[in-house]
């Protein structure tokens, strides 16, 4: 049967709209792939899978991108970098430990131990960060603090001194836990400061590199009676140029957790990602550490600030200048104790410089003596500040001084 013209204006309309459809359900994402293409300077919380997350400057420790960063969460597995480093700066590497029912008791993963045996202490903590061992940890945790109790209170003494008030351990191998203080628990903020302290700045941080840098180890126990081997689980040592260490977390209330750092030239970069998926999305945790290290690299690059000074004067009421001591004020140069510092900005960030200098002063006025201060900020966030000083003395205008003036004077003229 032949269509009618009314038919197929109504079929030709119909195909037309369908068109249209199908070409703005592919529109978003094309527009998506612009978007991501254009804005590689940008980065946005929704882009993440991690519930909290933070990209920190490993040098300063600021936070260089946030998302919920100071929120409480479980950090399963990744409480072992505090439990790792503790170990390493409380113990000896070739301490022998002796394995406690309660650490041969651990749930998986673990490594097998049985009571009663023996292990040296550098074997454990490569069984604690490649392996991530549940029953290592204990055992490492009651070898250094005498109980898990014990040592579990050193490393909230740790987190005290780091200024990681957000944080409270229970537990040396990051299983989730409560007792009658609350949960075991981090932020992504804390979590990264931790991680600064281990690689950056504890007197151990080589050893603590090494360990968690090693791609496996084999070792037995002190009888020599086991042999036992590991393999280091954590992919972003291969996945960037540059990794330099890093450990994974899981259980079922902290989800998957990462925290890792990265070196290129001369910048340094932490990330760490808390609640980032759970089970089957194993994969997030990457994702998301590339996302955070490819935007700190694109667009964080050292800046030298405070190079060259402003030249700066006050005035000093009743003071004299050396000429006639007339009732104006003198002027007196400061000089601005500046040094040029290096710091990691994003090329749209801006250093705010604050001269912290009264209008006037009182005379006298001594040489070197602290007028006021320079205050360099981003953010509202005090970076240095440097003392303003006096760059030469002035005296006091009295009765004493004008007459001694008035008499050189006279005496010039003589």
């Amino acid at each position: 049967m032949k269509k009618t013209a009314e038919q197929w204006i109504k079929s030709k309309a119909i195909c037309t709209v369908l068109a249209i459809l199908f070409i703005f359900t592919l529109l978003p994402g094309r527009m998506s792939e612009v978007s991501a293409e254009e804005n590689m300077d940008e980065i946005t919380a929704s882009e993440l899978y991690a519930r909290s997350a933070v990209l920190m400057d490993a040098d300063s420790g600021r936070i260089l991108f946030a998302k919920n960063g100071q929120e409480e969460r479980a950090m399963a597995s990744t409480t072992k970098i505090m439990t790792c480093i503790l170990a390493l700066e409380k113990g000896n590497l070739s301490d022998k430990v002796t394995v406690s029912d309660n650490a041969a008791a651990q749930p998986r993963v673990h490594l097998g131990m049985q009571s009663g045996q023996a292990f040296k202490l550098e074997d454990l903590l490569y069984s604690l960060m490649l392996e991530s061992h549940n029953d290592s940890a204990v055992a490492i945790a009651e070898h250094i603090g005498g109980s898990v109790e014990g040592f579990a209170s050193m490393m909230n003494q740790k987190a005290m001194e780091l200024k990681c008030t957000d944080t409270y351990f229970i537990t040396p191998n990051g299983l989730d836990a409560e007792d009658k203080t609350g949960k075991h628990h981090t932020t992504a903020v804390d979590l990264a400061r931790i991680m600064k302290y281990c690689i950056m700045d504890s007197e151990k941080s080589e050893q603590f590199l090494k360990i968690t840098r090693a791609e496996s180890h084999e070792f037995s126990d002190c009888e020599g009676s086991g042999s036992y081997s590991c393999r280091n689980h954590n992919l972003f040592l291969q996945m960037m140029e540059g990794a330099l260490s890093g450990k994974t977390g899981f259980t079922a209330e902290a989800g998957y957790c990462y925290v890792g750092a990265l070196r290129q030239g001369d910048r340094t970069f932490i990330v760490a990602l808390l609640a980032c998926g759970w089970p089957n999305n194993k994969g997030y945790k990457w994702s998301d550490t590339r996302r955070l290290m490819e935007y700190g690299l694109e667009n964080f690059h050292y800046r030298v600030i405070g190079a060259e000074p402003e030249k700066v004067t006050v005035k000093v009421e009743g003071g004299t200048d050396g000429e006639f001591p007339d009732m104006d004020p003198a002027e007196l140069d400061l000089t601005v104790g500046t040094e040029a510092f290096s710091i990691l900005l994003k090329d749209s960030e801006e250093v705010s410089i604050d001269y912290r200098i009264p209008d006037s002063v009182a005379a006298p006025v001594k040489e070197g003596e602290v007028l006021g201060e320079v205050v360099y900020s981003l953010n509202g966030e005090t970076l240095q500040e440097f003392p303003v000083t006096a760059s030469s003395s002035v005296e006091k205008r009295t009765f004493r001084t004008c007459l001694f003036y008035i008499c050189d004077s006279l005496m010039m003229r003589l």
